[in-house]
């Protein structure tokens, strides 16, 4: 099996492993993820999916197709049980990431379509940030440790290496790893904070 199959395969594998206790925890209520980002997200996966595709990303895009699918279910399942707070920033950085996603539909440059996708997503993050900010043990950390670490797979099983194919897997690498380390240290500092009560 030549290896950058193999790699894609792994991400694949990585990336449903790391969505079962992100479901798990949203079933039983304890993550709520906010419906603003993940809605962004899928759309703007799909749009990145589809990107890749077309520049020859080959295995190295089916962990993002695998995402956009992903992402539309908890968009779903965001509705129901997700963040219900939704404050002015939630809605400018909302605006925002639907304005990328328009200023992406007018161009018909795959690299450009990258950059408004990373702008965007970057805007779709802010609500989820916020909220995971101040309710760190609403998010699940380990989904988002393993959502880093399938795109570093992701971007070694790529088959054709260029900056559309390269940049937003790489963005999305470091975007989770930042947010899954923000976690880690929100809750030692809140833990701490509890402790000295």
């Amino acid at each position: 099996m030549d290896y950058k199959i193999a790699f894609g395969v792994a991400a694949v594998v990585i990336s449903f492993l790391g969505y079962i206790p992100y479901f798990r925890d949203i079933l039983n209520k304890k993550t709520k993820p906010h419906v603003f980002s993940w809605f962004i997200w899928s759309l703007a996966g799909g749009i990145g999916f589809f990107a890749q595709i077309i520049s020859g990303a080959g295995s190295g895009a089916w962990i993002l197709g695998l995402g956009f699918t992903i992402s539309a279910i908890i968009t779903i399942l965001a509705f129901r049980q997700g963040e219900k707070t939704i404050t002015l920033s939630d809605w400018v950085a909302f605006s925002g990431a639907l304005i990328g996603l328009i200023l992406w539909r007018l161009t018909d440059n795959p690299l450009l379509a990258i950059v408004f996708i990373i702008i965007t997503d970057g805007l779709a993050f802010v609500p989820t940030f916020r909220k995971a900010y101040y309710k760190p043990y609403e998010e699940t950390f380990i989904s988002w440790f393993f959502s880093s670490f399938k795109f570093l797979l992701a971007l070694v099983a790529t088959q054709s290496y260029s900056l559309t194919t390269v940049l937003y897997p790489l963005y999305l690498l470091l975007s989770n790893g930042a947010f899954a380390l923000m976690l880690l240290i929100r809750r030692k500092i809140l833990d701490k904070k509890k402790e000295q009560l």
